[in-house]
């Protein structure tokens, strides 16, 4: 299937290029694959540029968190996905210790925070402000959450502190963390049917900002420090008393042994840059549009030749 999906992607490149780049080292290039799609099919994506150029690839699944230690160990070879707020700590971290750089920064503006899709603001008004939605908890409330209102958060490991913000801003409600990207958009189909009251986790870019017209809700505005200096923030004595970065990064990381090792791949990588909307359409052909990932990423190079090829020449 990968070999049948990467052959069109080699034609184009040799009608649009005229030539092939030289291969780099045999061994393949180790490229990280998580729990959201749109990580999924543009690790596809970039993987199937790599082998039209001629290097091998390997995709292996690791922890989103974890991943950024194992590319500074060169166990890894890149991450295409660092959202400021969801890894931002994981990589600064990583960078510190040395063996993994900034390879690239897209033009996709990221937010990661408390959403809801707009039939909810019939139930709360007052919303996005977050103190407005605190005083309508009590429509959230499920027979888990008792008369509490639940917030749906996303996977344990995407680490984004939802119970320490509750805990900051004493709000009335529970954290229950869904186990995947897939379980979010299904509660979200599921409160549509009758327009029910629901707030999650969510995160732009993605394909449901299209699909569910809603809003982040807004909480006190970030500062840097919000989550380890209690003195950052609207509260003097707490952390985590902060919304979240509302124009986050996304960046492009890499192994410090990698443009030794795979010189024209490592060329390629430096020049990728996404937009908002291609990193959604990425996304919509999988979980909209029901395709495996190997083939979301062929469909998209085959309809995206302008954007791409380039890297390329």
């Amino acid at each position: 299937m990968k070999l049948k999906l990467a052959l069109p992607v080699a034609a184009i490149l040799a009608v649009s290029a005229g030539s092939a780049i030289a291969a780099d080292s045999s061994d393949p290039i180790i490229i990280p694959v998580h729990n959201w799609s749109s990580q999924i099919v543009m690790s596809h994506v970039v993987g199937q540029i790599f082998q039209s150029i001629g290097d091998n690839v390997e995709y292996v699944t690791t922890d989103s968190q974890a991943v950024y230690e194992s590319i500074r160990l060169g166990d890894v070879s890149l991450e295409l996905e660092v959202w400021e707020g969801a890894f931002g700590a994981s990589y600064t971290a990583a960078l510190e210790k040395g063996g993994i750089h900034e390879a690239g920064n897209h033009n996709a503006v990221t937010r990661e925070d408390w959403w809801y899709p707009l039939w909810t603001k019939e139930a709360c008004p007052g919303l996005p402000d977050w103190e407005a939605l605190n005083a309508c908890a009590a429509k959230f409330a499920t027979p888990e959450t008792g008369d509490k209102g639940r917030f749906l958060g996303g996977p344990v490991d995407w680490l984004k502190h939802d119970q320490e913000r509750v805990d900051a801003l004493g709000m009335n409600f529970v954290v229950v963390n869904a186990g995947s990207a897939a379980a979010l958009w299904a509660e979200i189909g599921a409160a549509e049917k009758d327009k029910k009251p629901i707030v999650l986790f969510n995160w732009t870019p993605n394909f449901a900002e299209a699909v569910w017209p809603g809003e982040f809700v807004e909480f006190p505005k970030w500062v840097d420090g919000c989550n380890e200096d209690p003195k950052v923030g609207p509260k003097p004595d707490v952390t985590y008393d902060c919304g979240n970065p509302a124009n986050g990064y996304l960046k492009i990381a890499a192994w410090d042994g990698m443009e030794k090792k795979w010189p024209d791949a490592y060329k390629v990588l430096t020049k990728i840059s996404f937009t908002n909307p291609q990193i959604a359409q990425m996304a919509k052909l999988v979980d909209v549009d029901d395709m495996e990932p190997e083939e979301a990423a062929a469909t998209w190079l085959e309809e995206n030749q302008d954007v791409w090829k380039g890297w390329v020449n």
